[in-house]
């Protein structure tokens, strides 16, 4: 089992929560065949979030073992999105405080996928992130 969140750029997702998860939908099915694990095709905001996350939760080794992927976290990269799977269970909380901040820090959205509130989070005037509401 893992701890999965996403950061996104707010200008590609819609600002409301019902609409928000059906745009998730459609991001999420990977169906396009890119191979999402460049950052380069991400919106600038999303790569420069993805270079201070990952130097504090470096990405899953390609090389690595099965039995050495419980500590790593996978990056799902696309161009308007960032979906994070945090498999080291003792950080997940450290997890959600630096995606949270970082999200806000570079003015995108944040969504957590594991929360049963699916709650969506868009960046507000202040450099904070506030709550979309729902339709």
């Amino acid at each position: 089992m893992s701890y999965d969140l996403i950061v996104f750029a707010p200008e590609a997702a819609p600002s409301k929560r019902d609409a928000f998860l059906d745009w998730y939908d459609e991001q999420t099915a990977w169906d396009d065949g890119q191979a999402y694990d460049n950052p380069a095709v991400a919106a600038a905001a999303l790569q420069a979030f993805f270079a201070e996350l990952a130097a504090e939760f470096p990405p899953i080794r390609e090389d690595a073992e099965p039995s050495d992927d419980d500590t790593g976290t996978d990056y799902t990269i696309g161009s308007s999105l960032i979906y994070m799977t945090f498999l080291d269970w003792d950080k997940v909380d450290r997890a959600h405080e630096a995606v949270y901040s970082l999200a806000a820090k570079h003015g995108l959205g944040f969504f957590d996928v594991s929360s049963d509130l699916a709650e969506v989070w868009l960046p507000d005037k202040k450099g904070g992130l506030r709550i979309a509401h729902s339709d």
